[in-house]
């Protein structure tokens, strides 16, 4: 089983790394403009018009919560239907995959907090209580054929708690690897994480959990170690990472949760490194500009102010 852009790649580049784009999901539910159905539909299209193999394209999250995400269905009846792409939606319970279902979704992404403080803010469960309930989805969106995604929230530091134990973490990973899950993605929710951080946790990933689930990570860039840390993540093989277009995003229920790294940030790294994405920088790079007249402020991204190197 894999995310339909491994299983049709008619077309694509055979990448190195491959970046799992969240602007749409991640990067705009922290936005106070709620953008209308169409401009989100435009976002992808653009997205995948730059190469974009896998795009985080939905949450289905209580609208009454998350409500720039209320239109999920929407949203997935909108966008392009191109081999080689994969649309993923973001699933708290097992009420979210039940409306994922049939809305032609790929992949799930479901969420458990670490810190039990941030789990109940963000799905008023306790950690361990959401960790039954991503079992529970697991097992219903991979009997449906989902590729399926179990993110650890907060893996590297709290808003509410602080510093969160990386024991603690592992023994959630451990059990969340148990779930069956296709990826296990750490996520740095609030920006606090540093690259030693991410070194010693894809190591302990590896020798106490073994590279089944595939590890991903999901890093902002909120106090300016984003990057850093993706490429440490680099530096000893992670070959999935998160971004995000423009550089937006944010978590509503985490105070300063700004700044998922920016996609074009990102893809001029690896493309500097000689690392396949499937991205092209240079039909990427408008999708800032898009989002800030979308968005009504200049995004985080820093390659679109400064551009190319070397120019084209």
């Amino acid at each position: 089983m894999g995310p339909v852009g491994a299983r049709h790649c008619e077309g694509r580049a055979v990448v190195d790394i491959t970046v799992v784009e969240v602007s749409p999901r991640d990067g705009l539910q922290n936005e106070s403009v709620v953008l209308p159905t169409d401009a989100k539909v435009s976002l992808v299209q653009r997205l995948v018009d730059a190469g974009t193999s896998r795009i985080e394209a939905v949450s289905f999250a209580h609208p009454k919560l998350v409500p720039a995400m209320a239109d999920a269905e929407e949203v997935m009846a909108g966008v392009p239907r191109v081999d080689g792409v994969s649309y993923a939606g973001l699933i708290l319970n097992r009420r979210g995959l039940e409306r994922a279902l049939g809305t032609g979704i790929d992949e799930v992404n479901v969420v458990v907090g670490v810190s039990d403080t941030f789990s109940r803010r963000n799905q008023n469960v306790s950690s361990d209580e959401a960790m039954d309930a991503a079992g529970d989805v697991v097992a219903a969106a991979r009997a449906e054929g989902l590729f399926t995604t179990l993110t650890l929230a907060t893996s590297f530091g709290c808003p509410f708690e602080g510093e969160i134990s990386p024991d603690r973490v592992l023994a959630y990973a451990e059990r969340g690897a148990a779930l069956g899950p296709d990826e296990l993605c750490l996520a740095d929710t609030i920006g606090v994480g540093t690259p030693n951080q991410v070194r010693t946790f894809t190591t302990r990933m590896r020798t106490e959990i073994g590279t089944t689930p595939v590890l991903r990570y999901h890093f902002h860039n909120t106090r300016g170690t984003g990057i850093a840390n993706a490429y440490a993540a680099l530096l000893d093989g992670v070959t999935v990472l998160d971004a995000s277009a423009g550089g937006i995003g944010g978590c509503p229920f985490a105070p300063n949760a700004t700044g998922n790294i920016a996609t074009d940030d990102l893809v001029y790294l690896l493309d500097r490194m000689g690392l396949e994405s499937g991205i092209d920088l240079e039909r990427l790079m408008p999708t800032s500009a898009f989002l800030a007249v979308q968005l009504g402020h200049e995004v985080p991204a820093l390659l679109p102010r400064a551009g190319n190197f070397p120019p084209a």
